[in-house]
């Protein structure tokens, strides 16, 4: 508990104890009034505060007045009572204000557990960054003032403050604040690394490749901070619901005060003015709106709780209800269904040239790699990178020579005094060789040695483990189709979506065809139905905008596609899209149950006080009684089943 709610306990506790004790005390009058004002000011104190404030600056209608009026009300009728030679019930007017402020309690505990998950995301944020002085020593400098191009040091146990490139040393990061997941991840010279993570192992040299408002961990925390701003419709509702509903019952209470007793006269009857009054105060306890206003924000802002220990993060509880209702789902390919890093999956050498060089089986695959890997040894292609990563050993330059790079065909060197060419097969149609069709989907770059046809190298996009898990898992939890949309080959296309199970696939598809087509599948789903678009590229920013909701991949994910999506994966894993709407159904299940279970208690209590049956302690359950279950209800969407 916060320092504040444990002043509450105390509170409550206190005056809890006062009224108790006062029980037992044989007192009447004036002298009872003075004393059980003792235990009602102990409790209610801030909430008269709160009801003086709201009526001095305008905003007089909510929970604070409600329970001012109804509490001040018990208590002054308990003395005209007292006076008059009745027995006053002063106990009920504290009971009231004790019980309200046990809801409010319990209210604040669970916006501070929704809070821990959220709060823990914000612990990633860093203090500092260290800079290597002329000396060797670190300074400490504000991660703000350090430029792009910068070199730092993380030591372990450090934050990592900027994004950046690891220049040298190795490590393991904990990534569990920014992915969910609980597995470290190691990382060596050359790859990236990005802010938020926490340094295990190694000292890590690191050059700065953003600023620090631009790196992960600054978007993340604003993505975070913002996504109150944004509400639901079922949040908008209650809103403006509370906004008529609680001046409505104000007056109604009223009008149940004055026109029975009025009416009464004129008809002769006594007016019986304390007994409507009783009722028209029981009718303010009960109408206070609070189960309503407190637990459906509480739910929306539990489930973006619950999916942030998920690494998900979603912008508003705007996108978490339009989650609920998706029907419709397209992908873009590579680094969404792939890890968008291409590996070297097959060489298959020509039996000419086995015959021209002597060798056979893996010898041949690896002299035909070799020479691949050599011509392209100047280009920083991604193919070509593939090529010298599945070579793996270290180029000698003095090998190669005469290096031309020919646009939208490959590469000519020579090679050992060779001559090599490697390309597509507009490189061996333009050399005048015939080729090999490869069998298998995926990049072919052909291999001509001496002026003849040497074989192929296949390069392909590996299909991420969860895709075909991811896919699914859709389909089971009520996806009406599921779509892939790439710039990539029609056979490279139709294989990947054939391996995963994807009901429609469209290739070859520029930014434009990517929105194009998903306006025609917006036109095909139904009104009620939703349509999300995944994508990871900065190419894929106008189509994220365009679907109804747009699902970024965060950690590899450009920053152009983060900005314009409404859900950010933080870990690239596309199972946890299924997760997302799991969290965003159970989390709409839950408000709609608040809101009916609410409303009909409330209805039902109403009517019943209004015509006498209801007394004020049936007003308290209906009041704090429903507010404590329906904030109880809301804070299961706080737990999150992975299964």
């Amino acid at each position: 508990m916060t320092k504040k709610q444990k002043k509450v306990l105390y509170r409550i506790l206190i005056a809890a104890a006062l009224l108790i004790a006062l029980q037992f005390l044989p007192v009447r009058g004036l002298l009872a009034f003075a004393l059980y004002l003792i235990p009602y000011f102990v409790i209610g104190y801030d909430i008269l505060r709160k009801a003086f404030l709201g009526i001095k600056n305008g905003e007089v209608f909510d929970e604070n007045f409600l329970m001012a009026v109804a509490t001040v009300g018990a208590m002054a009728l308990a003395v005209y009572e007292e006076m008059t030679g009745g027995k006053g019930e002063f106990t009920e007017g504290v009971a009231v204000m004790l019980f309200y402020q046990v809801g409010e309690l319990f209210q604040s505990v669970a916006v501070g557990r929704s809070r821990k998950n959220i709060t823990a995301l914000m612990d990633i944020r860093p203090d500092y960054a260290n800079i290597e002085g002329e000396d060797g020593k670190l300074e400490q400098v504000d991660p703000d003032e350090v430029e792009i191009g910068s070199e730092i040091v993380v030591q372990p146990g450090e934050k990592i403050p900027i994004d950046g490139v690891v220049i040298s040393g190795n490590s393991t990061l904990n990534t569990s604040a920014l992915t969910g997941e609980s597995v470290p991840r190691s990382v060596r010279e050359g790859e990236d690394v990005i802010s938020g993570c926490v340094n295990l192992t190694g000292l890590l040299k690191i050059r700065t490749t953003k600023e620090f408002g631009e790196s992960t961990v600054s978007k993340i925390l604003d993505l975070v901070e913002n996504s109150s701003m944004k509400k639901s419709r079922s949040e908008n509702f209650i809103s403006r619901f509370a906004k008529y509903y609680t001046p409505a019952v104000c007056y109604g209470a009223l009008a149940l005060a004055i026109l029975p007793p009025v009416i009464r006269l004129f008809l002769g009857s006594p007016a019986n003015w304390s007994v409507w009054i009783i009722r028209a105060l029981t009718f303010l306890v009960i109408s206070c709106p609070c189960a309503l206003v407190i637990s459906i924000p509480l739910s929306f802002f539990g489930g973006i709780g619950g999916a942030s220990s998920c690494g998900i993060l979603v912008k508003g509880s705007n996108y978490l209800e339009a989650m609920a209702q998706t029907k419709y789902v397209v992908f873009d390919k590579t680094g969404t269904l792939t890890q968008g890093k291409f590996e070297v999956t097959g060489i298959f050498p020509e039996a000419a040239f086995e015959k021209q060089t002597g060798k056979t089986g893996e010898e041949a695959r690896r002299a035909l790699l070799a020479y691949a890997a050599y011509a392209e040894n100047y280009s920083s292609h991604p193919i070509s990178k593939s090529l010298k990563e599945a070579y793996g050993e270290e180029i000698e330059s003095a090998r190669v020579a005469d290096v031309e790079e020919i646009g939208g065909h490959g590469v000519t060197a020579k090679v050992d005094g060779r001559e090599v060419a490697v390309g597509n097969a507009k490189l061996m149609k333009k050399l005048g060789l015939s080729w090999t069709e490869s069998a298998q989907a995926g990049t072919v770059a052909h291999v001509a040695v001496d002026g003849s046809y040497a074989g192929y190298i296949l390069i392909s996009d590996v299909i991420k483990d969860q895709a075909k898990e991811a896919i699914a898992a859709l389909k089971s939890s009520g996806v009406r189709k599921t779509v892939m949309l790439t710039g990539d080959s029609e056979s490279v296309a139709a294989y990947v979506a054939k391996e995963l199970g994807i009901d429609e696939v469209y290739s070859g598809l520029l930014p434009a065809d990517k929105v194009e087509r998903i306006e025609k599948l917006l036109a095909e789903k139904g009104k009620n139905e939703k349509l999300a678009f995944v994508g990871d590229g900065i190419n894929d920013a106008p189509a994220l905008s365009r679907a109804d909701i747009g699902v970024a991949m965060g950690a590899l994910g450009s920053d152009a596609s983060i900005e314009a999506a409404d859900i950010v994966l933080m870990d690239d894993n596309p199972a946890k899209i299924a997760l997302t709407m799991k969290i965003a159904r159970k989390c709409l299940a839950i408000v709609y149950e608040n809101i009916v279970f609410a409303l009909a208690v409330k209805a039902a209590c109403l009517i019943l006080g209004a015509v006498g049956i209801a007394n004020m302690w049936m007003a308290i359950f209906a009041d704090v009684g429903v507010m404590v279950l329906a904030v109880l209800n809301a804070i299961r969407c706080l737990k999150v089943s992975r299964k």
